[in-house]
């Protein structure tokens, strides 16, 4: 259980150090202070690293006690939705280019959608995943004019 509560303020850690990090290689102006692109990502990523160390230390103060919160997600259905999202996710990247933006979404919408309503829903799950496959690619394609694979 602690390794689970500490997770994720190491990663936000180790995140924001290299965020920090890349910030110097970012290119330096041409026309006025050179410095200038690296105040903001630099603040940026100072900021995430001081309340990523706030948070950790935070953790680390509770690392004895136990979460009921953290046990009960662990339990029941929720591993598997979380598993099946991040499948349902890799899928979705590696057919993206091949099967284009709409029906790469119709299949990932809608198989995510089942997985998490249920067959019973089959109705609701087919309205939405149309209705939202194509509405999206309407905005995006014909109203903003972007061109999607």
């Amino acid at each position: 259980m602690k390794l689970i509560k500490l997770g994720m303020p190491v990663f936000l850690v180790l995140l924001s150090i290299v965020f920090l990090v890349g910030t110097y290689n970012l290119p330096k102006a041409k026309l006025g202070n050179p410095d200038a692109p690296l105040y903001f990502p630099m603040g940026v990523s100072v900021l995430l690293l001081v309340f990523s160390i706030i948070y950790l230390v935070q953790e680390l103060r509770r690392a004895n006690e136990t979460n009921e919160q953290i046990a009960e997600m662990l339990s029941g259905r929720t591993p598997l939705l979380i598993g099946a999202t991040i499948a349902l996710g890799i899928g979705y990247a590696l057919i993206f280019e091949l099967l284009g933006f709409l029906f790469s979404t119709l299949l990932f919408l809608g198989a995510l959608l089942f997985v998490v309503n249920g067959r019973k829903k089959w109705v609701a799950n087919i309205i939405v995943t149309v209705v939202f496959s194509f509405a999206s690619w309407y905005a995006f394609s014909e109203l903003l004019g972007v061109s999607l694979p």
